[in-house]
């Protein structure tokens, strides 16, 4: 077999369409990077990023343990004895990512991708783990595989062996990619970032755990490119969640020798998650200023000090985007149902009816639902037209 698809030549083509989305991913990466969080928040989206970049990178290889599983793992906790090798797993994936990132913001300069890198992370995801895991830790294959009908080069450090193909792509990268010279660019970091994980796949240089290192690499190539690492795991999510369309661009790649439309797809599936971060950003941004309005608000009031109290305590712990019916109210968390329980239903209604006047509750026209009325905050986003 030739695998004349193992080019090493810049095989792939942006279209308008992907140099616009490489774009929008750059301002977001870029304004998340610089966005002012609160710890509480950035260590959620951290445990978040954590927990999916461990659950898709395991699971698209066949592990089964669910996000609130892994959760478990990363809070330190043990799941049941029938569970220890998934377990494993997923603890290695984790402690890899954790030194992976100890890597990139150390003093020192980040690596170049090497052969020795790939053994390293390879390494990493092998640890302690008996069978099914075919392969040594760290050392490259032994065997020639077949995987899906796709025959991998064949073990030894010829130019077309497996050694001898992991040094031509860490050669090439070196070059393709401008990182060495000090030339890279925010596209130059993502596009090494897909390319490097579909040679990986191809090559296929270990006898088992081909597709976890390549996502290893690829988290790596990502945090060395500048992208936060709350967003880093959205490459991995993207290939878990769309796993037949990415096994389906992995075959047409590779038979029409052109990474044009893996790429394509993997931005898009990259843009689309950088979207879901940023919208989690907003929705905390808002809640900031939703609750600065309301003490703003309540600075001006004249209700006597229990019932100022009381109707605040309600508006701070009301969810910012649910609606309720009226009776469900008083119940919105033990401490409020608690206040209510002493007081009256008119109590009740006149408080809701206070608060909607002050335009701190909405109701909705169709429903008669009631809501935080967060529109009023909406009104003040800055709209371009304007201005």
């Amino acid at each position: 077999m030739s695998f004349e698809h193992l080019s090493f030549a810049r095989h792939w083509r942006l279209s308008e369409a992907t140099i616009y989305q490489l774009g929008q991913c750059e301002v977001l990466v870029n304004i998340l990077a610089r966005m002012p969080l609160s710890p509480k928040l950035k260590e959620h989206l951290k445990q978040v990023a954590l927990v999916k970049g461990a659950q898709a990178t395991t699971a698209i290889e066949g592990n089964t343990l669910t996000e609130e599983e892994i959760g478990k793992i990363v809070a330190g906790e043990h799941l049941a004895a029938s569970k220890a090798y998934q377990e494993q797993e997923v603890k290695n994936i984790i402690e890899a990512m954790n030194k992976i990132k100890n890597d990139v913001f150390a003093p020192v300069s980040p690596k170049l991708i090497s052969p020795e890198l790939l053994q390293r992370y390879h390494s990493m995801l092998g640890e302690n783990l008996p069978e099914p895991f075919n392969a040594v830790p760290g050392q490259f294959a032994q065997s020639q595989r077949v995987v899906a009908g796709y025959r991998c080069p064949p073990p030894g450090q010829a130019k077309h062996q497996v050694e001898g193909l992991v040094t031509q792509l860490c050669q090439w990268l070196q070059t393709e990619f401008r990182f060495a010279s000090g030339k890279q660019i925010f596209r130059d970091g993502i596009l090494q970032a897909i390319v490097t994980h579909v040679y990986i796949e191809w090559i296929h240089p270990f006898d088992d755990g081909n597709g976890r290192t390549g996502r290893l690499v690829e988290f790596y190539l990502m945090l060395r490119g500048g992208v936060a690492d709350i967003c880093c795991h959205i490459l991995s999510n993207h290939y878990n969640t769309t796993r037949p369309e990415y096994y389906a661009h992995l075959r047409e790649c590779q038979n029409e020798r052109d990474l044009t439309a893996f790429i394509s797809y993997a931005i898009i599936g990259f843009l689309d998650g950088l979207n879901e971060v940023w919208q989690a950003v907003v929705d905390e941004l808002l809640l900031r200023a939703w609750r600065e309005h309301v003490y703003d608000k309540f600075a001006e009031m004249k209700w006597s000090r229990p019932v100022l109290k009381r109707r605040r305590q309600l508006l701070l712990e009301m969810p910012l985007f649910v609606s309720y019916d009226i009776d469900d109210i008083p119940f919105l968390s033990p401490e409020i149902a608690r206040e209510y329980a002493r007081l009256s239903r008119s109590t009740v209604r006149r408080d809701i009816r206070d608060l909607i006047a002050e335009e701190l509750l909405s109701v909705h026209q169709g429903t008669g639902k009631i809501a935080a009325n967060i529109g009023i905050l909406r009104a003040q986003y800055p709209d371009a037209r304007q201005g």
